[in-house]
């Protein structure tokens, strides 16, 4: 016979002892599968998206380059550039304005040219599959049918001339890869712009080519070589690799904040792994007793035990997988419209293994510790175990850290942030050890407080720190447990805060673009007749890039960089500039002065702060510009800090006047209206007195934003609730395993004649002394959590509710009082006989 049991033997014991309905296994199983569940979901949905990202990123871009420039055309000499790699296709972008002779809406304008799209395909509602319009008509978006109040074959006028609407607009091929809209669609043929008088000097709009590569080329070299070629051409070039950079940028920090939900699931379930282990092995002490009578060994025990609880986490494991992957359609509902994520059901292999590793990973490092602890210990010692718990087992920590290490590096290992994961597995361990000593602390005051009259109470907080007492546990499942109430409370309250606080009270009604400069008077004089009270901002608007920046005679070049530097977002491309000779409202200097009113000495500019420590610009250093192919050279005067949540005018570079306003230019205008009810008035006589102008319905866009950030929080919210119900589950299996070993004391207590008020009044008061303690303490962690989210993450304001997250964490004491009480009652039930017999 052999001296140990094999496998086979061993897994025929563990299944006739593991009940059908995994009793005692049950908190194992729930945490196993709520962190599986959330780690499939997750990343099944991202590599879902990144996968459509990759595949259509021809299709959403529109081509394999596109090159973009503003306030001027492609020179022949650039197109015959572009044309050497294969079939171009051109046209414009542009801010304007809409109009029947009873309706006016602010739209955004695509002229394209005959070879548009060169990938995908636009459809249209009434199932037609349509390339560029005819001249004179156009393709609109559902919402400028709306606005103008036409249907299908009316007239309507952008600018001087008149267009047939001809089909609206169902899927626009290329409409991620467009950016933030500011008005519904209206597409129409290449030259209608100029034949509009919509395009002239100074005129503020984008032309697009996108190249639909005829060989093997790769698109980050060609745009290298078009640059190298074109150094002050002020190309802004994507990529079908980077076919929206917005949206790569999305996906990017919603999946780091997903990946740091599923973390934090983990962690909270590793918790109630080991704790629903150690009470699953604590409820089969006389099982193992018996077969350590009977000669088992000390591995037989492991192999047994461990054979079950392999067991509990394989089946939580693959139903969690399961659930994540039916999940993974509602969390790409949610964001529908923002990226393309496909309707149906997803199977992404890696991701789906990765969650099954981590899932076994979290059960075995967790569950190491008291499976090992029960198997060095004699069958009297198990026997008792009631009355003298068992010590602990410090070479079982060996293996806890081992898996622990595993976690931590695959984690690493598997992210696109390690920085990220590693600093959230960092706070995580310290939480946990910071708990730990909350937990040691309890239990020392605890012992040294004074007697107090009550009974209870005095009862109450002994049982924080008698032997045996389950006090270290129970501290680290109510902080994570009321930390993660907080973290969902907060996250989704400072999301209602972005979309209900900041942007609407401090934007202005409308922004109105190329305006001419000799037509300001007339400009001011249309909206003061409307209403006299209106607040009216005007500036000059150019656009331009930064071709080089530094101690003169020691520049940097912009075209030699390898890399823009973090936060230097002001020298990809083309960006709006402008020229003052006062300080714009919003804004403070912070280092140097502010040049006088009609300053005509050496070419100046102000500097944002922010982009200038990020390229290391000081006051006396110099840029190079490009405005319309033009190099210019200035001097930084000053730097600055601007308040961008004032949603007004906004420039990173500001000028001397005689520094760009010799360049073709109009100027831009922000409205803020007294009375509302003279904005339709306002719209129609914008467009009959300044046909070329734009106007941007400030009302329309923070809809438009509202509805992200609700796409945005509803999917936060969805995940969020992830770790709430892994803390949920945790906690609810630490009273449970606290009230198994409370059965002996229940008992003890009723003999001696204590009622059942009392006994439940107890363990109310423990538990509301505990979660009293630890709310402090929740508050601080969840809320740091959520503040790390939304700042760093989202890139949001800092704006939670505090009453409604004090609320929430109220809530959540509530719900441990309840379950606290919900968990005694079964010890009401106990017969004093029975438990009496059964030590």
């Amino acid at each position: 016979m052999s001296q140990h049991l094999t496998w086979g033997a061993a897994w025929r014991i563990a299944r006739r002892d593991l009940n059908a309905r995994f009793r005692g296994l049950r908190l194992l199983l729930v945490c196993i599968f709520l962190g599986t569940a959330a780690l499939a979901a997750i990343g099944t949905l991202t590599a879902a998206i990144e996968r459509e990202l990759a595949n259509r990123g021809q299709e959403l871009l529109g081509g394999d380059l596109e090159v973009e420039v503003w306030q001027r055309d492609l020179s022949d000499e650039e197109k015959a550039a572009l044309s050497e790699y294969g079939e171009i296709s051109g046209g414009t972008r542009m801010q304007a304005m809409a109009s029947t002779a009873n309706a006016a809406a602010p739209i955004e304008l695509k002229a394209v040219d005959a070879k548009w799209p060169l990938y995908g395909t636009l459809t249209l509602k009434d199932g037609r599959s349509v390339a560029a319009p005819a001249a004179g008509e156009a393709w609109l978006g559902q919402g400028a049918l709306d606005r103008l109040d036409i249907a299908m074959g009316d007239r309507f006028r952008v600018g001087t001339a008149e267009l047939v609407a001809a089909g609206v607009i169902d899927n626009e091929p290329d409409r991620l890869s467009e950016g933030f809209q500011l008005g519904p669609t209206v597409i129409v043929a290449e030259e209608y712009p100029l034949r509009a008088g919509l395009i002239a000097p100074g005129t503020l709009y984008e032309s697009k080519y996108r190249v639909a590569f005829s060989g093997t080329e790769d698109p980050a070299d060609v745009a290298e070589a078009l640059e190298a070629r074109f150094p002050n051409a002020g190309f802004d070039f994507r990529t079908r690799d980077r076919a929206s950079p917005g949206a790569d940028r999305f996906v990017r920090n919603m999946s780091d904040f997903l990946t740091l939900v599923g973390l934090a699931a983990l962690v909270i379930a590793g918790i109630g792994i080991g704790g629903g282990v150690a009470s699953y092995l604590d409820a089969r002490r006389n099982s193992i007793a018996t077969l350590k009578v009977l000669g088992a060994s000390s591995r037989d025990i492991v192999r047994i035990y461990g054979l079950q609880v392999g067991a509990a986490a394989l089946i939580g494991s693959i139903a969690g997988i399961a659930t994540g992957v039916l999940v993974t359609p509602l969390l790409g509902a949610a964001l529908q419209g923002l990226l393309p994520v496909e309707t149906g059901f997803v199977i992404e292999p890696a991701p789906l293994a990765l969650a099954a590793a981590y899932g076994l990973l979290v059960a075995f490092a967790f569950a190491a510790t008291p499976l090992l602890r029960a198997r060095t210990f004699p069958a009297m010692a198990l026997m008792r175990a009631r009355v003298a718990p068992l010590a602990r087992d410090w070479r079982a920590l060996a293996w806890t850290g081992a898996g622990i290490a595993a976690i931590c590096a695959l984690a690493l290992l598997t992210t696109s942030q390690p920085m990220l994961s590693g600093g959230f597995l960092i706070g995580a361990g310290g939480a946990l050890i910071a708990l730990a000593l909350i937990g040691l602390a309890i239990r020392i005051a605890a012992r040294r407080a004074p007697r107090t009259a009550n009974p209870l109470l005095r009862a109450a907080i002994a049982n924080l720190h008698r032997p045996g007492a389950p006090t270290g546990a129970l501290v680290t499942a109510l902080g994570f447990g009321l930390a993660a109430f907080v973290l969902l409370a907060a996250i989704q309250s400072a999301i209602d805060g972005n979309i209900q606080q900041r942007v609407p009270r401090e934007a202005p009604d409308y922004f109105v673009l190329d305006i001419p400069r000799d037509g300001e008077s007339d400009f001011r004089a249309l909206v003061t007749g409307l209403d006299p009270n209106a607040s009216i901002r005007t500036v000059p608007a150019l656009r331009g890039s930064v071709l080089a920046y530094g101690s003169k005679g020691n520049m940097t070049r912009v075209a030699d960089l390898e890399e823009i530097p973090e936060g230097a977002w002001v020298l990809r491309g083309e960006r709006g500039l402008t020229y003052s000779d006062s300080l714009p409202p919003g804004n403070s200097l912070v280092e140097g002065e502010w040049w006088n009113e009609g300053y005509d000495g050496e070419p100046l500019v102000s500097v944002e702060a922010d982009f200038a420590r990020a390229i290391d610009l000081k006051p006396g250093d110099y840029l190079t510009i490009g405005v319309l192919g033009i190099e210019r050279d200035v001097r930084v005067a000053n730097l600055r800090v601007i308040d961008w949540e004032s949603m007004g005018f906004n420039y990173a570079l500001v000028f001397s006047s005689n520094a760009i306003s010799d360049a073709p230019h109009n100027l831009a205008a922000t409205i803020e209206l007294s009375d509302k009810s003279v904005s339709g008035e306002l719209l129609r006589q914008m467009v009959a007195r300044f046909p070329s102008s734009s106007m941007i319905e400030i009302g329309q866009v923070l809809v438009e934003a509202r509805t992200i950030l609700e796409q945005v929080g509803a999917a936060t919210l969805a995940a969020a609730s992830v770790a709430v119900l892994a803390g949920l589950a945790v906690l609810m299996g630490a009273i449970a395993a606290a009230r198994a070993s409370r059965t002996y004391d229940t008992v003890v207590l009723r003999v001696l004649g204590a009622s059942r008020r009392q006994v439940l009044g107890m363990q109310l008061a423990e538990y509301g002394l505990l979660a009293l303690l630890l709310a402090v303490v929740a508050l601080a962690l969840g809320s740091t959590l959520a503040w790390f989210v939304i700042t760093e993450l989202f890139e949001f304001d800092w704006l939670p509710n505090w009453r409604q997250v004090l609320g929430v964490l109220g809530i959540g004491l509530v719900l441990v009082l309840g379950f606290a009480l919900g968990g005694s009652l079964p010890l009401l039930k106990a017969k004093p006989a029975q438990a009496l017999r059964e030590l």
